[in-house]
């Protein structure tokens, strides 16, 4: 039993001390586990951090767990604030973002089922936010990590309103 990835069908352990952790200028990764069954992670989000512009996934189901904190989250047309030990599955094909909520931090527990293999996808997220690739590496990987943006209006004033 090791830590991030092995089979669906194996026992997972990853302890803290052993997670894989990436980091931006306004969020902390902690890798837990990318298997084929699942991958999950956990974010810790700064006050006013922008998690993720509005997405989808054409084969997985994204669920969030509020640690602690806020997180604002858009799913679909409507924009809510998810608080601490609130829980949120995203299923395929619905557009959805989030972010620390205005004034909050967020500490985010992340789950995608099926897994696929997306902590390379969160590495290239941290090198593009911190200067260190083309942000065009991401959407180059669209098909590949299954992370498909889409423009949202209603985020995109939500955003607008934070500031």
């Amino acid at each position: 039993m090791t830590a991030s990835s092995q089979p669906a069908t194996s026992p997972l352990l990853t302890r803290h001390a052993e997670a894989e952790t990436c980091a931006d200028p306004s969020s902390t990764m902690t890798l837990l586990a990318d298997s084929a069954g699942f991958t999950s992670y956990r974010s810790t989000f700064a006050e006013g951090a922008v998690g993720a512009p509005a997405h989808f996934h054409t084969s997985a189901t994204e669920l969030f767990f509020v640690i602690s904190g806020s997180l604002r989250v858009l799913v679909g047309e409507e924009v809510t604030v998810l608080g601490a030990g609130d829980f949120l599955a995203v299923p395929p094909h619905t557009p959805h973002a989030f972010a620390a909520a205005p004034g909050h931090e967020a500490d985010v527990l992340f789950v995608f089922t099926p897994g696929m293999g997306r902590f390379d996808y969160l590495r290239l997220l941290g090198r593009v936010m911190r200067g260190e690739a083309d942000p065009a590496e991401i959407a180059a990987s669209a098909d590949h990590y299954d992370n498909h943006y889409v423009d949202s209006p209603v985020w995109r004033a939500a955003l607008e309103s934070a500031t």
